[in-house]
């Protein structure tokens, strides 16, 4: 069964925002980047027209409140 793109997007999205915490924490991250730039830059091109600023907030709650409980 493949995955829809929907749930790529959500798999790409969710370890973007763990990896960018996991490099913020570190402070390997230049400060003008933001969670937004860096998921775009690993979003694939065939993707990127299905994302959008309101999945990547709606993935972040879900994680925030996932792993704050």
């Amino acid at each position: 069964m493949d995955l829809t793109n929907k749930e790529k997007l959500i798999a790409i999205i969710s370890n973007g925002i763990a990896i960018f915490s996991l490099y913020q924490k570190r402070g390997e991250l230049p400060e003008n980047v933001t969670l937004y730039d860096f998921i775009l830059k690993t979003v694939p091109e065939d993707l990127k027209s299905e994302l959008s600023a309101e999945l990547i907030d709606e993935v972040f709650d879900f994680v925030s409140r996932t792993h704050s409980s």
